[in-house]
């Protein structure tokens, strides 16, 4: 029961950390700016003013990816939970929760493939800033979710 309640634990912490990677804003940050996968919001005037986040087209394709795999990868989350819960009472004693396991595996690389994609095309000219703590979370969330994957593919239903 004990094992139970910290893979639990460490699926829901999981899906925490993906929706806060996803959905705050701290990707890049500098001293006057601070961009999410939405917009950015640039201080002016000591005031915090948000615009959508704008640039050339081909960073703009690359900022879609990295948007688009990020809510997979908290939606493949959010499912592998329910899934998880659902086989917990529906398979029978011996089975592994190789279908969790594979939707957690699915949204472990949907967020790698987000954090990959927003080091290598994104931000690269600026000569100021640094990553911000989402993109931290997101690097994170990505090791918690490939853990909790794994710990799905070999978890195995007790047949006592």
């Amino acid at each position: 029961m004990l094992m139970l309640a910290g893979i639990v634990v460490l699926h829901v912490t999981g899906i925490i950390l993906l929706l806060v990677a996803t959905i705050d804003n701290a990707w890049w940050v500098t001293d006057a700016l601070s961009t999410d996968l939405w917009g950015k919001w640039e201080l002016n005037d000591l005031t915090w003013h948000y615009t959508n986040q704008q640039g050339y087209a081909e960073v703009a394709e690359y900022l879609q990816t990295v948007q688009a795999t990020s809510v997979l990868s908290c939606v493949f989350t959010i499912l592998a939970l329910f899934v998880f819960v659902a086989q917990l009472f529906t398979l029978p004693k011996g089975q592994r929760f190789t279908f969790t396991g594979v939707l957690q595996l699915i949204a472990c690389l949907c967020i790698m493939i987000a954090a990959s994609i927003y080091t290598a095309q994104l931000h690269t000219d600026d000569k100021v800033g640094g990553y911000g703590h989402s993109y931290v979370l997101a690097w994170i969330s990505f090791v918690l979710t490939f853990f909790s994957a794994i710990t799905y593919l070999v978890l195995r239903k007790k047949t006592e």
